[in-house]
């Protein structure tokens, strides 16, 4: 739906000539993924899971037509063309792997993070352009309305050249349980999201300084529970992202404030608005520019939201390569430098102090 002032809050579907096979059948799948692909009349021909069962039950919802007793037997299925995974990092990549192996799969869509670790993410993009198949990264912030507005205004210079930008977020996420078993938590499946949108709107940075403590709320053992980013931009930016996993007690009788709000500010002016995503309403934005507006707030509109209307741009994008031959937008060569920023702020929690991004190998 294009915007009266001239902006693209969601993608325009380029390509929808795939099938589809969902792999995972938890929430991101059934209510986001599924959700998105219906309403942009993807096709998707087949699901499968950890549990059987579980999967029947999410193909009976979205009229899927075939379920596969196992992730690798759909991989196996002539008739699937891109492969969609909503698995667990540590068991994502034998299942991108054996999708590599198969003649008939085009593309593949990974969930973020990638992998447990930087050096792995490396290998799954090289093993993916050995195989010369499209591997794509569900980074999906990227597709969330005000983000794609906001870089749009970036890119018409409404803004000016931008002075510091700051994301922060008070919210509490549903940690899934297969987390607990990892020795990360809030940077690597939380922050990446925040991270990965900076490097979407200002490109690469040159350092970044995390600072982290453990989170009250969560039970099991952690290094990251809150965690505040400083970013350097080589024009001079410098950029926040805190991520306030705690955000107050949460209890009965205990009126809790959770958002994520942005702002960008510029030399010509001024952007910000709020992520809807754990309000469920859609995301906002207003800016005023000395240049496009008179110094004016105005604040473009649209209905649809972060979750699930996201990842109708993560699925048409992979489309699109796929149908024309080109890189997508969300590529794992672009994915391995956030992963990279996400392991030099690890690196920084454990040196207590700036890491320069020139020193991550990527």
């Amino acid at each position: 739906m294009a915007d009266p002032m001239g902006f693209q809050p969601d993608v325009e579907i380029r390509s929808r000539d795939f099938t589809i096979g969902a792999i995972g059948a938890g929430m991101i799948m059934a209510e986001c993924h599924l959700a998105a692909y219906r309403e942009a009349g993807f096709t998707v021909g087949a699901i499968a899971s950890r549990t059987e069962a579980n999967a029947q039950k999410v193909a009976d919802r979205w009229g899927i037509p075939r379920v596969h007793a196992s992730p690798e037997a759909l991989i196996e299925d002539p008739s699937i063309q891109i492969v969609d995974l909503a698995f667990p990092p540590d068991q994502q990549p034998a299942l991108i792997r054996h999708a590599l192996a198969q003649p008939h799969i085009k593309g593949i869509l990974a969930q973020k993070p990638l992998a447990l670790s930087l050096e792995e993410a490396r290998k799954l993009r090289d093993e993916a352009q050995a195989a010369g198949k499209i591997l794509s990264v569900n980074q999906n912030m990227r597709y969330d309305q005000s983000m794609r507005v906001l870089k749009q205004i970036l890119e018409r210079g409404d803004l000016g050249e931008p002075v510091i930008a700051t994301i922060e977020m008070r919210a509490i996420p549903h940690w899934q349980g297969f987390l607990a078993e990892y020795d990360r938590l809030t940077l690597a499946n939380m922050s990446v999201h925040h991270l990965d949108v900076l490097r979407f709107l200002f490109g690469d940075p040159t350092e970044i300084y995390t600072a982290a403590r453990t989170d009250p709320r969560t039970s099991f053992a952690h290094q990251d529970g809150i965690t505040i980013s400083t970013l350097k931009f080589p024009s001079g930016l410098i950029a926040s992202s805190m991520e306030d996993v705690w955000s107050g007690p949460r209890e009965e009788g205990f009126d809790s404030d959770i958002y994520i709000k942005w702002r960008v500010e510029g030399t010509q002016g001024v952007a910000q608005g709020h992520i809807g995503w754990p309000t469920g309403s859609p995301s906002t934005l207003r800016y005023a520019s000395k240049t496009a507006t008179g110094g004016k707030w105005v604040e473009p509109s649209w209905d649809t939201h972060w979750f699930p209307h996201a990842f109708v741009g993560v699925m048409e994008q992979l489309q699109h390569a796929v149908a024309t031959g080109t890189a997508p937008a969300l590529s794992v060569a672009d994915n391995v430098k956030t992963m990279a920023l996400i392991e030099a702020g690890y690196r920084s929690i454990d040196e207590g102090r700036a890491i320069k991004l020139d020193d991550i190998k990527i």
